[in-house]
């Protein structure tokens, strides 16, 4: 009997304990980590609450263009980031755009969105398909704040195509792909030219002060962090411009490259510089705010660089545009006290996907049985060093470019129509067909001239005609050996797997231009343009209409 006194006291102390600990914990200050009572850290890896998630995306990356790939770009910030947290070595995206990010966004490849051509123009009459459920509408439904600063590039011809009816509380930034980071003006062609800077659903005029969009986005993120309370879960996706052509950065940043020959170059470098700093600043305002402890920080590339525009992707081959390596293999890495393995190099295989489920996961939310993803949940992966959920990676089926005038079915061992571009991993393998883009490896010396020089470039002869190419990816990462005259049995695999990746998709949605687009006629800014009412009002007077002519012929036969 007086031991199980003595145990029932103990529990009951026990459980007076750690109530008033979880009792206290709620009650830190603005500037304190949550639950760090008595300067006590919880268990690294256990969130002591939903974490808040800061998805960084830059735009146009290189795959080399970071100083912990060997840049002689000065990246302090990010390698610092990197060095503490997960370096993403073994990471894909989509090679532009709107691909990353829908598939961001969605945690869908682009075949199941109808978004597998190209990118979403500002002239046409496209944008996100509203039936997918988006990440941050998922993360609202267990209480985050969602906001958004940068680039959207996901469409706008319609409101409800907007980030603010995408699930995000507010937004700050650019509808377009592109424009003048300092005017935000954005010719789409000649005599198509409009204001891009929106704040929420309006022109954004008050903010036209001639500042830098870098500095610019980062002072609004600074702005959120300050008036949110860090008790309760916030998601901030912060997609910046740069560094995106125009090459443009303020003089400051060109002090420490004087010495790059190449123009394009050192214009990239300086607004590498500007984004490194920007990102120390988030990071410095995570601490002064109190978010820090319990946060995921995420930062990743949406495609590979444009050497014409300054991006280097070396030693990998291809560019931005490219189903090669130097055009989807990212620069990504994750950083958190919430993750168990820090400092070290996840080589498991990541797709941009996975960011979905992996982030809804984490915040405690639920994925819906019908909501067909292609990303896998690789948290467990990236913080504790265990095997990828995934196997296999659909890089892309564009049923649309058809440029490979020597692709037949033939060649595709009547599996697969080589002409279509395509492009699929499945473990060690990668396969491309049709015409995969730019395909030149370029070294660091192709931009020490004005350049970039391309009698620097590395290039192999392919044999008139070739439209399949298989890869060791594994053994061969810089894709300088084709193994598809070797392994023709491999082939045949991967172009079945293509083939039954085929029959899942939806129909491409790439419309025609629009003229009403123009923004002449929306006050010479960039926005919606279709107005459903218009349509509604068109269909009722054609059915008026129609019903006028029927009266008209009963009264004739009458």
């Amino acid at each position: 009997r007086m031991v199980a006194a003595v145990l029932a006291g103990l529990s009951l102390l026990s459980l007076l304990t750690c109530s008033y600990l979880a009792w206290g914990s709620r009650r830190g200050g603005a500037g304190d980590a949550p639950g760090n009572l008595l300067g006590e850290e919880p268990a690294a890896g256990a969130p002591r609450s939903q974490p808040h998630i800061i998805f960084i995306l830059a735009d146009d990356q290189g795959f080399r263009d970071v100083g912990y790939h060997g840049s002689e770009i000065r990246t302090p910030t990010l390698d610092k980031l990197a060095a503490e947290g997960v370096k993403l070595e073994n990471y894909y995206v989509q090679p532009m755009c709107t691909p990353s990010r829908s598939q961001l966004i969605t945690g869908k490849y682009q075949i199941h969105t109808g978004l597998q051509h190209s990118i979403i123009r500002p002239t046409q009459p496209n944008c996100l398909p509203l039936d997918n459920v988006t990440l941050p509408q998922k993360l609202k439904e267990v209480g985050y704040s969602t906001h958004m600063v940068g680039k959207w590039h996901l469409g706008f011809y319609r409101r409800e195509c907007m980030p603010t009816q995408r699930g995000f509380d507010s937004f700050f930034g650019s509808l377009l792909g592109s424009g003048d980071y300092y005017t935000h003006f954005k010719c789409d062609s000649p005599r198509i030219c409009g204001y891009d800077l929106y704040e929420n659903n309006n022109a954004a005029w008050d903010h036209d002060n001639g500042i830098y969009s870098t500095q610019m986005y980062t002072q609004k993120v600074q702005q959120i962090l300050a008036s949110h309370n860090p008790r309760k879960p916030i998601f901030l996706y912060i997609a910046y411009q740069a560094v995106h052509s125009p090459l443009q950065a303020p003089g400051r940043y060109f002090e420490h490259y004087r010495s790059i020959n190449n123009i394009n170059r050192r214009r990239y470098a300086a607004m590498l510089a500007c984004l490194d700093e920007a990102i120390n600043n988030v990071t410095l305002a995570l601490r002064k705010y109190g978010y820090y402890e319990n946060s995921i920080i995420i930062y990743s590339s949406d495609n590979g660089g444009q050497p014409m525009a300054g991006g280097s992707n070396w030693p990998l081959r291809g560019s931005k545009g490219t189903y090669w390596e130097g055009g989807i293999r990212a620069i990504g890495f994750v950083h958190s006290p919430l993750l168990k393995n820090k400092g070290s190099v996840c080589k498991e295989l990541v797709h941009i996907t996975d960011w979905f489920p992996t982030l809804i996961t984490l915040a405690e939310g639920q994925i819906d049985e019908d909501i067909q993803l292609d990303g896998y949940d690789v948290w467990e992966t990236i913080s504790e060093g265990r095997h990828s959920p995934r196997v296999d990676i659909l890089h892309n089926i564009d049923p649309i470019y058809t440029k490979a005038k020597n692709g037949s079915w033939a060649a595709g061992y009547g599996i697969w129509n080589t002409a279509i571009q395509s492009a699929i991993r499945v473990n060690h393998w990668k396969l491309l067909t049709g015409n995969p883009g730019y395909s030149d490896w370029v070294p660091p010396q192709a931009f020490s001239n004005t350049g970039p020089n391309r009698w620097h470039n590395e290039r192999i002869s392919w044999s008139a005609g070739k439209t399949v190419w298989l890869f060791n990816i594994t053994a061969d990462p810089y894709e300088r050996v084709d193994l598809s005259a070797r392994h023709p049995e491999v082939v045949k695999q991967l172009l079945r797997r293509l083939s039954q990746f085929n029959k899942t998709a939806v129909p491409v949605r790439y419309p025609p231009k629009d003229p009403r687009s123009n923004p002449k006629l929306n006050g010479g800014v960039w926005g919606p343009w279709f107005k459903e009412d218009e349509k509604k009002k068109k269909s009722e007077k054609s059915k008026g209409a129609s019903k006028q002519k029927k009266m008209k012929k009963k009264k004739k036969a009458n």
